[in-house]
């Protein structure tokens, strides 16, 4: 029986490319669900000057599509500048692919999804990005960037978010989870990594309300 997928995505399958993450990456961004089991984590540098994304490496949690997705894109974005890379869409992802099976073609906007919430971090702490004010709802899109390092899941999905508030310019944040527990400073420095640079805050304040056990 014939596979549903092109020989392109099958040898990027096999042999992705950019595979990895970038320690001091100057940008991380994961899209995705462990519900609909495909998720996917970017993480680039950008050289501030040219603006030009000097190295991209991808995770792929999910199938063949995601894997395949996660190395056509970095390969098409890397060397370009940021403003050429968030012009790259979804179909011209699958299109580098020869084309997605129709039910896989989430795969490669979950991509492109990750490529341009990494473009807009980055953008968002170099002050080029456009000045949205930082509603709960935009809030909540960036928490769910913030992952357990034990599962690798959003601390949204996880059910560890217990509360959140923004209001005169102080966001609030409780997390069910102990100040003790093994993963709570590594949780709060990426919370406020994704938090501290936005442009109408002023201070970000993280409790930890869970119960010792």
């Amino acid at each position: 029986m014939a596979l549903p997928y092109s020989k392109k995505v099958i040898e990027h399958f096999k042999n992705p490319h950019n595979v990895g993450e970038i320690k001091d990456a100057d940008a991380t961004a994961m899209e995705g669900s462990p519900a609909c089991g495909d998720m996917l984590k970017l993480s680039l540098k950008v050289d501030e000057k040219t603006h030009i994304i000097t190295d991209i490496k991808f995770e792929s949690f999910g199938c063949a599509s995601n894997i395949a997705t996660g190395s056509i894109l970095t390969e098409m974005v890397k060397g370009k500048t940021i403003e050429e890379a968030e012009k790259v869409g979804w179909k011209e992802a699958a299109d580098e692919l020869d084309g997605l099976p129709p039910v896989k073609m989430h795969c490669a906007v979950l991509a492109v999804d990750a490529l341009r919430s990494a473009i807009d971090q980055w953008k968002e702490k170099h002050g080029l990005a456009e000045k949205i004010p930082t509603t709960p709802d935009v809030l909540l899109r960036k928490l769910r960037n913030v992952l357990n390092p034990l599962t690798g899941a959003s601390i949204v999905r996880m059910q560890l978010l217990r509360d959140f508030d923004v209001k005169d310019g102080v966001i609030t944040i409780d997390l069910d989870l102990t100040r003790e527990h093994k993963f709570a400073s590594h949780i709060a420095e990426e919370i406020h990594e994704k938090l501290d640079h936005l442009w109408d805050i002023k201070e970000v304040v993280i409790n930890f309300v869970g119960e010792s056990e």
